[in-house]
């Protein structure tokens, strides 16, 4: 399995597209205006409680206050208020916490306007960025990520990922974790940091205690709101997160970008410095690995597959819907319940790319094609699971329904990737309308072809728009040239000046339709 991960720099942007065999399976943006993003700190004042809600209102500096619920504010909230305000006025200047007194943990089941008053001091993290017409998302119990573990201020806690399941490797870092453990900090260690050393791991935890001292350090002098801790750089908290030694290759179109990322791959992977590369080549980057192709052809209403089956996605303010259709393939299995279960299985790997392609959250309902055999509906369950292990976001799989429906909840911390795929129609550009672009529309003919070619048809003769026809015949080599080398028949191509832009029909030797 080859992962490669490819950079896009641009003046206001970076675009990560991350490729697993060569398919794109998480595309994201680093915006130079993004200020609230997911790990953030910042310093606050709380507008108002609103003991309805059990929750208050936090002005982070965005358009609208973010919003703190009571179970977000963490048990040691009043050693955070303390510490915060003794930091602040400049009469604490130890940040260990080794000699700081903790007060009581507040109540677990408690009332907000207990514990919390108007134009109160407080640090806050983002857990949610802003998404469509709310503010962020934040909580007062503060962590920082690193590449093995993430120390958590104000806690005594050290816990494993639930991931590692050796329990001798979770005993032998819970032991080596301990040991190196400064007092008044939790530690988390996360799935990468399996078959560590001791020295790897500390290493880690003082870069932490770093960022946390300078952090601590802004907080004399901070306005209200401001951040004072900011997520690393997109390149590298990806890298962070993501980074393993199934990794085959990073390549950047960018010089400056280039060299941070190296830096940082030789500071956690020695031996993989050597897979960064320098893109150079006039062609860019994202036409060179074939990402701006699928972009264009992962991101509409409908997404096609193998086999001709599709999916269609639709949104609502409540959830996402998916369903599955078989098209009309060829049905080569023995009976109809093979044929579902085959479109369900390759529906589902393509389900779980998707859902991390666009960063789908929430709750997603999947209407499956209906399986009558219980076993069928159980090896779909156990697939869509596997294919779904890689999925950073929490998410949780329900099994099939007796109506055929799969539930899934999957977090959602960020706004969904959402990418026009349409373009102006070039037939009523007056009226404004728009189409599908063309290389999904050439997709569906690839589609189309296929299966003509599967039944023996001697000579086939495609008619389309002549912006199509242009499309698929100019270059070297044409879309037309790559189906010879890969189906050995030649296509005849005629432009027909009648023909709406999304308009094609093949005709047989005889010059009869196929329908």
């Amino acid at each position: 399995m080859d992962k490669e991960l490819i950079i896009r720099s641009s003046s206001d942007n970076v675009d990560f597209a991350l490729l697993k065999d060569g398919k794109l399976i998480e595309l994201q943006k680093d915006e130079d205006d993004n200020n609230f993003s997911v790990g953030d700190v910042f310093i606050a004042k709380i507008r108002k409680a609103v003991p309805g809600l059990n929750a208050a209102f936090v002005n982070v500096g965005y358009e609208k206050d973010a919003f703190l619920h009571y179970h977000d504010l963490g048990p040691k909230l009043p050693s955070l208020l303390k510490f915060t305000k003794r930091v602040s006025t400049g009469k604490l200047n130890d940040f260990s916490l080794k000699n700081f007194p903790f007060e009581k943990d507040i109540e677990k089941d408690g009332k907000i306007a207990d514990v919390l008053k108007s134009n109160q001091s407080l640090l806050v993290q983002i857990v949610k960025e802003p998404i469509s017409t709310k503010g962020p998302r934040i909580s007062s119990e503060l962590s920082i990520a690193g590449r093995y573990i993430v120390l958590v201020p104000f806690s005594s806690r050290i816990s494993i990922s639930q991931k590692i399941e050796d329990k001798a490797e979770k005993d032998r870092l819970k032991r080596l974790v301990k040991s190196i453990t400064p007092q008044g900090f939790g530690i988390i260690v996360r799935t990468v940091a399996q078959g560590k050393k001791v020295a790897e791991l500390d290493k880690d935890l003082q870069n932490l205690l770093s960022r946390w001292t300078a952090m601590c350090k802004k907080l004399h002098k901070a306005h209200h709101p401001s951040k004072v801790l900011g997520e690393m750089n997109k390149a590298s908290s990806i890298l962070r997160d993501i980074f393993n030694d199934s990794f085959t290759g990073i390549t950047v179109d960018d010089e400056e970008l280039y060299y941070q990322i190296k830096d940082y791959v030789q500071e956690i992977a020695p031996k993989k410095e050597s897979i960064v590369k320098l893109y150079q080549s006039k062609v860019p980057i994202f036409e060179k690995f074939g990402i701006e192709r699928q972009i264009k052809t992962s991101f509409g209403k409908t997404v096609s597959m193998a086999k001709g089956a599709y999916l269609v996605i639709e949104h609502t303010e409540a959830l996402h819907v998916i369903d599955v259709n078989s098209g009309n393939r060829s049905n080569k299995a023995n009976n109809q319940e093979d044929t579902a279960l085959e479109v369900n299985l390759i529906a589902a790997t393509e389900m779980a790319r998707q859902l991390r392609l666009r960063d789908m959250g929430g709750i997603i309902v999947v209407d499956f094609i209906d399986l009558t055999k219980a076993e069928n509906r159980q090896k779909l369950f156990n697939h869509l699971r596997d294919e779904m292990k890689d999925d950073r976001a929490k998410h949780k799989i329900l099994p099939p329904s007796k109506f055929g429906l799969i539930q899934i909840t999957r977090q959602r911390v960020r706004p969904e990737m959402n990418i026009k795929t349409r373009e102006e129609n070039p037939d009523e550009i007056i009226n404004g309308s728009e189409v599908e672009a063309p290389i999904g529309l050439v997709q569906k003919i690839n589609h189309d072809l296929e299966r003509l070619l599967k039944k023996d048809y001697k000579k086939l003769t495609l008619n389309t728009h002549p912006f199509i026809a242009a499309f698929l015949t100019k270059g070297f080599p044409s879309v037309r040239s790559k189906w010879f080398f890969e189906h050995k028949k030649w296509v005849k191509i005629l432009p027909r000046d009648a023909y709406t832009y999304l308009e094609y029909h093949f005709f047989d030797k005889d010059g009869n339709q196929i329908k």
